[in-house]
């Protein structure tokens, strides 16, 4: 055993300095971008395959050549630099040419989430003020919706056929590409400088736009280049979507900065994931832990051990799947780890320790600085002393995880670079934490450290809530529900009770064919406290998810248990009855009376 954890340690250390090595040199010349990086790469791998899509292949040369052709037309168009093009399109090898292009001679490109329509859609458009906006044929229709509304400096450019009145980007590269890129005159964008926008999921109100600068680009692509260890042979299997950061630029910049191959899915299916993994060769497949769970839910597939799968990367995979998922499938190493787009922390879990998000190892420690402090859930906010600073949590005490913000004004590393909105970006920042004047960017998140250094990720703030005095944590009662052999999918949250204090317990779930209401409350009763078990029960053929496969769990929240507005099947644990009892009208009016006792 201890021959075991001493090999994993040395492979988990192995990966930091692999990461560290590859970052070093980002800072070094600050006029090299990603875009030249790969381009270097493609000079290198000209003939391999870069981009494999359904719709289009694309060999590393063929990839520098057609970015080049949209760095032209933004030239040609007059971009100013800083200038703004939205970006409205599926998965497909053209999305990385057309941000790859546009970036490297001054432009930012906004990356719409294909799902947008209508109100949502013209606000994500707007708060990046375009002065393009170049649309997928498929997608033509919502933008004509909102065309009327949109700001008249805003010229829409579609790609494909069927684009109905918009002008077609695809002929006008042509006459774009006889621009010698080599001798024009623009001024080039630094590491400091921004590339992209990439909207956060908007599940608690309207998406925001983070500020991605070529440095995160950088540095997201060698990281995970580093962690990976990827190779010219590997091919990465990506079905996550381009226009999130993990999907878009950590999946992809990881795997062709070293000359592999990326297959490129416009969306996940579970029922043809093994086909299409095995039949394309893949090596790393890039997860959420939603798609894990789909996985371990599907039947034996003939073809589910016969991939040559080396890694699993991504985050979100929960203890309860990790397991069966692992050895179900045969993967020989996952590398869960935790960050977001706008965030300036990171966490990667290189020893494989099952449901942890990840370690900061012993000499990293002072470089990455990363807290844990207490929170109060009632309130909403951090735990402050007489003094007014925060309190650091102590070993397995759940807190909000925070990340310090450097005061060196030109620091790209740790820095925080917000959204558009400033005042969004002030509410993510946390001052007078542990001394006068610092500053730490808030996560959201609230997670525990056990005594050998591991994070766990226990709720999003604001999910967690209390019942009967006690804090009641969603994501661990999920899951806890979710290992119940009777489940196949659960979400918890909290629903508000007239005449009661805090919130109580509400699970929606999707059952397994042989689910028993009377054995699930045993079970229930068996694994779970009191004021952790969920007083509503509903049951749902199928949990509604984002484009990023997060739950909508304020939908489910706000729709309640009122049998009135929601057409499932709702159950409430009635302690009098000692059994599950269908929500109808009368209950329902029992409950919200208060007759009922809960």
């Amino acid at each position: 055993m201890k021959l075991k954890e001493s090999s994993g340690r040395d492979t988990a250390r192995k990966a930091w300095v692999r990461a560290l090595e590859n970052t070093a040199q980002i800072g070094k010349n600050p006029a090299v971008t990603l875009a030249d990086t790969i381009e270097s790469v493609a000079e290198r791998f000209a003939t391999a395959p870069a981009l494999l899509s359904e719709r289009q292949k694309l060999t590393y040369a063929e990839l520098a050549k057609r970015s080049n052709e949209y760095s032209a037309w933004a030239l040609k168009q007059r971009l100013p630099f800083g200038g703004v093009v939205s970006l409205l399109m599926p998965n497909c090898s053209e999305y990385l040419a057309i941000w790859l292009g546009i970036t490297r001679v001054g432009g930012i490109v906004a990356l719409l989430n294909t799902n947008l329509a209508g109100d949502a859609l013209l606000h994500a458009i707007g708060i990046v003020a375009p002065v393009h906006l170049i649309v997928d044929a498929q997608f033509a229709d919502n933008i004509d919706a909102v065309a009327a509304r949109m700001s008249q400096k805003v010229r829409v450019w579609t790609y494909g056929e069927g684009a109905g009145s918009f002008v077609r980007i695809d002929g006008e590269l042509e006459s774009s590409a006889r621009l010698d890129l080599a001798g024009a005159q623009y001024r080039r964008p630094t590491i400091f400088d921004r590339a992209l926008y990439i909207y956060t999921s908007g599940t608690t109100g309207l998406p925001k736009a983070a500020n991605v600068s070529h440095f995160r680009l950088l540095q997201w692509s060698h990281w995970f280049a580093g962690m990976m260890d990827t190779r010219p042979d590997d091919r990465m299997y990506n079905c996550l979507p381009m226009y999130h950061s993990v999907g878009g630029v950590v999946a992809i910049g990881s795997t062709l900065l070293n000359g592999g191959s990326v297959v490129l899915r416009e969306r996940f299916s579970a029922s043809r994931f093994w086909e299409e993994v095995v039949d394309s060769g893949c090596t790393i497949f890039q997860y959420i832990g939603e798609l894990c769970r789909y996985l371990v839910n599907t039947k034996l597939h003939p073809k589910e051990r016969e991939h040559h799968l080396r890694l699993a990367c991504g985050n979100g995979l929960s203890g309860d799947v990790w397991t069966e998922f692992q050895n179900r499938f045969q993967i020989p190493k996952i590398l869960e780890f935790y960050a977001a787009t706008e965030g300036n922390l990171s966490l990667y879990n290189c020893e494989g320790r099952v449901g942890s998000i990840g370690r900061i190892p012993s000499f990293l420690a002072q470089r990455l600085s990363t807290a844990l402090v207490q929170f109060d859930v009632e309130r909403g906010e951090p735990v402050r002393n007489k003094a007014g600073l925060c309190i650091r949590c102590s070993t397995d005490q759940v807190g909000e995880a925070i990340g310090k913000i450097p005061q060196v004004e030109k620091s790209a590393a740790g820095r925080f670079e917000g959204y558009t909105d400033e005042a969004a970006s002030e509410a993510k920042i946390l001052r007078n934490v542990f001394a006068p004047e610092d500053a730490w960017f808030r996560t959201g998140d609230l997670m525990r450290m056990d005594k050998e250094g591991f994070f766990y990720f226990v709720d999003r703030v604001g999910d967690t809530f209390r019942w009967k005095g006690e804090n009641v944590s969603t994501t661990e009662v999920a899951a806890t529900i979710c290992a119940s052999p009777d489940v196949l999918e659960a979400v918890v949250y909290g629903v508000t009770i007239p005449g009661t204090e805090g919130r109580a317990g509400m699970a929606a779930i999707v059952p397994g064919e042989n689910f028993d209401l009377g054995r699930f409350r045993d079970y229930l009763a068996e694994h779970l406290p009191e004021y952790a078990r969920p007083l509503f029960l509903r049951i749902l053929s199928a949990i509604d998810l984002t484009s990023t496969f997060k739950w909508k769990k304020q939908d489910l929240s706000r729709e309640s248990y009122d049998p009135g507005s929601v057409t499932d099947t709702v159950y409430f644990n009635d302690s009098a009855r000692q059994a599950f009892v269908k929500v109808d009208a009368a209950v329902y009016e029992s409950i919200r009376s208060g007759k009922l006792r809960i």
